[in-house]
C-alpha cells in the first residue's frame, strides 16, 4: 500500500502525451501537479480537481493542510492519516457529495493508487520543497483566506505555502480557488497581490447555465474552469454553445418522470 510520499509505480513513469523530463540514465521522469487543500469549506471542489486530473492521466503530488483534515472530517466523516492515505483519499474521491459511492470509485482507485504522492504539510524538506524538483504547476483548492494570505507573503509556513512560493519563483502556474466570502481589503489586497506575481485567482463561484442538476454537478463546473485556467483539458461540465436554454432542456430531458 502507498504510504505518503512514495509511489513506486509511478515515480519513474512518463505520462501519456507528454514528452517528460529527461532523468539520469535518459528515462522520462514523473512530473506533477501539486494540489493543496486548504481548511476552507469546499472539499467537494478539490475531490473534483483531484479526479479531473486523474482522468488526464497526470501525476499528483497531494498536500492537505492540518486545517483541512478537520473540514474533511466535518464534511464527509473521512478521518485522514498520512502513514495510510490510500484508503481515506479512494474513499473521499469514490463517493458523490451525498455520500453514496460513485460508480467509477474503482477505476479512481486504480488511478490513485499508479498516479499519486502524498506529503505531510509539516515536511518542508519534501521535493514540492525544492525548485529543482520539476512540477506542472500547482493548484490550491479551496484556498482559505489564511492560505491565501500565506502565499501572497511569502511566508512558508508550511509545505503547502512553500510550494506555492516554489511555484511562483519558477514562473509555473498558479491557480488559488478562494471559497470564504465575504471578502475583506486584506484578502482582495492578497488577490491582487498574487495576480501581479503571475498566479490565476479563480474563486469557487459555479454557473448555472450548464443545466447542473446536483451539487456534484455544480462542484464539477468549478472544478472544470479551474483545470480550464490550469491548462488541463477536462469533460467535466456542459460548454456554453451559443444556444438559449440548451443545457437546462437537456438537463430536464435526463431527469426520470415524477409521476
Amino acid at each position: 500500500m502507498p504510504t505518503g510520499g512514495t509511489n513506486a509505480t509511478a515515480a519513474t513513469a512518463g505520462i501519456a502525451g507528454t514528452a517528460g523530463i529527461a532523468g539520469t540514465a535518459g528515462e522520462a521522469v514523473r512530473v506533477p501537479w501539486i494540489v493543496g487543500v486548504s481548511g476552507a469549506s469546499g472539499t467537494p471542489y478539490a475531490a473534483s480537481v483531484l479526479r479531473g486530473l486523474l482522468a488526464a492521466q497526470l501525476p499528483v503530488d497531494l498536500v492537505l493542510s492540518r486545517a483541512a483534515r478537520l473540514t474533511l472530517l466535518d464534511e464527509t466523516g473521512i478521518g485522514w492519516r498520512d502513514a495510510a492515505w490510500l484508503d481515506p483519499l479512494s474513499i473521499w474521491l469514490g463517493r458523490r457529495a451525498d455520500g453514496t459511492r460513485r460508480r467509477d470509485a474503482d477505476e479512481v482507485r486504480a488511478r490513485i493508487e499508479r498516479l499519486v504522492e502524498v506529503h505531510p504539510p509539516a515536511d518542508l524538506g519534501a521535493r514540492p520543497s525544492s525548485g529543482s524538483y520539476p512540477t506542472r504547476g500547482m493548484i490550491v483548492v479551496p484556498a482559505s483566506t489564511a492560505s491565501l494570505a500565506g502565499v501572497a507573503l511569502g511566508l512558508s509556513k508550511d509545505l503547502l505555502q512553500r510550494a506555492a512560493d516554489v511555484t511562483l519563483k519558477e514562473g509555473r502556474r498558479l491557480v488559488v480557488v478562494p471559497r470564504e466570502m465575504p471578502y475583506t481589503r486584506a484578502t482582495l489586497r492578497h488577490m491582487l497581490d498574487l495576480d501581479a506575481a503571475g498566479a490565476v485567482v479563480a474563486a469557487a463561484s459555479p454557473g448555472f447555465y450548464a443545466g447542473a442538476r446536483d451539487v456534484d454537478d455544480l462542484a464539477d463546473f468549478v472544478a472544470g474552469r479551474v483545470l480550464d485556467a490550469a491548462g488541463v483539458s477536462n469533460d467535466l461540465f456542459r460548454r456554453w454553445t451559443g444556444t438559449l436554454g440548451e443545457a437546462r432542456s437537456a438537463a430536464a430531458g435526463s431527469q426520470p418522470d415524477p409521476t
